[in-house]
Formats: structure tokens, C-alpha cells, sequence
């Protein structure tokens, strides 16, 4: 797991180990921000306020 430079920690998808290249979405926890990023571009990063990702996850949580 890689440290970012403000201490989150980014975590893969589980889908990457089905990924012979491993492109996968990363994850990491920054305060109250949840930042995402692609294992392809690692340099650019979106941030979305905890609560919004939480919501996020609530409306996907039945399609996946």
C-alpha cells in the first residue's frame, strides 16, 4: 500500500487482481475527504467530501 505525501494510505480495488495489467481505481482516506485516483495516472487525483462518497456508495451498493 502506498503513502501519499499528506499520509493517506491508497488502497486497490479488488477488481485489480483480476487485471493482468492492474488497472484499478485507487482509494485513500485524507481529514474528512476521500480521494480517488487511477493506478494508470496516479499523479492526478479526484477529492470528494466524506458524506458525499458515503452517498455515493449507498446509491451503488444495488447495482454492484
Amino acid at each position: 500500500m502506498e503513502v501519499a505525501g499528506d499520509g493517506s494510505r491508497w488502497a486497490k480495488g479488488s477488481a485489480s487482481n483480476t487485471d493482468p495489467q492492474g488497472n484499478c481505481v485507487e482509494l485513500a482516506r485524507s481529514g474528512v475527504r476521500v480521494l480517488v485516483r487511477s493506478s494508470r495516472n496516479p499523479g492526478e487525483r479526484l477529492a470528494f467530501p466524506g458524506s458525499a462518497w458515503a452517498s455515493f456508495l449507498e446509491r451503488i451498493r444495488p447495482i454492484v
